[in-house]
């Protein structure tokens, strides 16, 4: 039997992907109380303001002064998932879009032509810790997308796919759910679950390119037959990133890694372990264009680069109509408000 491993590398900040993902952080910080003005309310001594990716006292501020996150910042060319499995994300962007959101919420922001946003991690306990964690994904867009109009979408968490069976949990934020093997090492799916369609540019709106974001948490002893994909050219990993062991196939890995799999290819997953095991999937057909990056701006060439520094500076993606660290509040309350000036909330 071909063994179904291509690649095994340990985790890094941030992880490793491969076309047509660009990027992908886990942040997982154990913020303390909250001081009420939605900071932490301990000594900032020894984390680096403004540039703070050293976990001191085991949580980070990030381009925070005040309000641990990132501020309003461009992007072109790419789209961001943003998961949030604990704590809160106050959003705010330059089209005048507003948001709160937490609690499995999932934000999907197509940049496209361009635009300014900011991301700040509120801390709204002031008598208990405030403990975050959640992923952000980016996306490639291809060419043809790469200058289309920005889309904001929110995925409220009882939108979101998740499927128990026999000590496997998955959660399924983009890609449909198809061809699972029958119990005990899967849950039976029928007819196939599908996510919330993904925004219209994304490379993840056609079904034929296979994009798939799963997470998957598998209880001691528990096993989960992770289906094939049907694309010749589709790319895979899974990222361990939580729990004492994994078993992929043969392999049993005591170290957090990221592995490469063939897409191609029914595998087992075991936990052979005394803890819960969680991993992350992220799978796509490659969109197998040229990427030039430069800090918030992914293009197809340096030229198309030096227009997107030359546009932010000229129009700055529609202004800044937000305080430098925007907060939503005190109340730990989810909404969106739309550019429109539409409300939604999870109800």
């Amino acid at each position: 039997m071909t063994d179904p491993i291509l690649g095994i590398a340990p985790l890094g900040f941030p992880w490793k992907t491969v076309d047509p993902f660009l990027f992908c952080v886990h942040h997982d910080d154990a913020y303390p109380r909250a001081n009420g003005r939605y900071g932490p309310a301990a000594s900032l001594a020894g984390h680096r303001i403004g540039a703070d990716f050293d976990n001191a006292d085991g949580w980070r501020m990030y381009h925070g002064e005040r309000v641990p996150g990132f501020p309003p910042h461009p992007h072109r060319g790419f789209e961001t998932v943003t998961l949030v499995r604990r704590g809160w994300i106050d959003h705010s962007d330059s089209l005048g879009a507003a948001a709160r959101y937490g609690a499995g919420d999932v934000q999907w922001l197509t940049a496209g032509r361009g635009l300014m946003h900011a991301e700040m991690f509120p801390l709204l306990d002031t008598a208990a810790p405030n403990p975050l964690e959640l992923f952000q994904i980016w996306l490639n867009l291809p060419a043809r997308s790469k200058l289309a109009p920005p889309h904001f979408s929110m995925f409220w968490s009882r939108d979101v796919p998740r499927l128990a069976h026999d000590g496997v949990e998955l959660v399924c934020v983009t890609g449909a759910l198809q061809g699972l093997a029958a119990p005990p090492v899967a849950p039976p799916v029928a007819p196939p679950v599908a996510s919330p369609v993904a925004p219209p540019d994304s490379w993840a709106a056609a079904a034929e390119h296979e994009v798939a974001i799963w997470t998957l948490a598998l209880e001691p002893g528990a096993r989960f037959a992770l289906p094939a994909a049907t694309g010749a050219a589709t790319r895979r990993h899974l990222y361990f990133f939580a729990g004492e062991q994994m078993q992929i196939a043969t392999t049993t890995l005591g170290a957090h890694a990221a592995i490469e799999l063939a897409a191609q290819t029914d595998v087992e997953l075991h936990n052979p372990g005394a803890k819960r095991a969680e991993l992350l999937m992220l799978q796509g057909r490659p969109i197998g264009e040229p990427v030039v990056q430069h800090g918030p701006f992914v293009m197809n060439s340096t030229a198309e680069v030096r227009q997107a520094f030359e546009d932010f500076q000229r129009t700055e993606f529609g202004g800044w109509p937000w305080p430098a660290e925007p907060v939503h509040g005190p109340e730990p309350r989810r909404f969106v408000r739309h550019a429109d000036g539409r409300m939604e909330a999870p109800g």
